[in-house]
């Protein structure tokens, strides 16, 4: 499959982490309200707020007087229509300048009946539950969530990567004609030599990622110690 042997691809897979959902729940979505049933209940409810059972007991028991009663919800019903608020649980805290992507999982199949978005939480600054959103996609048919396996993932990034006057710094060059000598020789390396060598052998662009990580990573030890 290409999560293994394309590396591009691999690379996305593995960059970051995945987080499951502490329970099992199913989403209904009539086209105007959201209804929702956990395990343990016989059918589907209005969604409002819910809570993790017992999470407001051990919560409060923890929290200073201040913070009692502020437990986070497990799912909210957005104002948004047919959207859902989801939180599984985690709360992060990163290294400062360091923020956390909060996406669906890369490269990995998932029930049809909604989308996830994508946000970025600057988790160095903003300490709180580590929530994400999703779209229901269909009406009238349960949509399942499942506990054993992945529900979202998260990947850090450096703060500043991602502002405007970065993203902004770049050109655009129309056609072949405006590669550089330096352009042509790694236009040469990458697609040119594989497919006029014979004896190419498959997996090349993944094993020379992997040499050079280990490249970088030797020379992270030795500058640590």
């Amino acid at each position: 499959s290409a999560r293994r042997c394309c590396g591009p691809s691999a690379s996305a897979s593995q960059f970051g982490w995945y987080v499951f959902l502490p329970h099992r729940f199913r989403l209904l979505w009539d086209g105007n309200e959201v209804f929702y049933q956990l395990e343990d209940m016989p059918g589907f409810e209005p969604l409002r707020t819910v809570n993790y059972p017992g999470l407001a007991d051990s919560f409060d028991a923890a929290a200073p007087d201040h913070a009692k009663g502020f437990s986070p919800p497990f799912l909210t019903a957005s104002v948004q229509t047919g959207s859902v608020q989801v939180w599984p649980g985690l709360m992060a805290r990163t290294a400062p300048g360091w923020s956390l992507l909060v996406r669906p999982i890369a490269n990995f199949p998932r029930r049809s009946g909604y989308e996830l978005y994508e946000g970025i939480i600057e988790t160095d600054q903003w300490f709180g539950p580590l929530i994400t959103n999703l779209r229901l996609t269909r009406t009238d048919m349960p949509v399942e969530f499942d506990n054993d396996i992945p529900f979202m993932q998260v990947q850090p990034l450096r703060q500043g990567h991602y502002d405007d006057h970065l993203l902004s710094r770049f050109e655009v060059e129309k056609g072949a004609a405006s590669f550089r000598a330096e352009d042509w020789d790694r236009y040469t390396e990458t697609v040119v030599r594989p497919n006029t060598d014979p004896d190419r052998k498959r997996g090349t662009y993944a094993g020379k990622m992997r040499r050079a990580e280990s490249q970088r990573q030797s020379t992270q030890d030795h500058t640590v110690t």
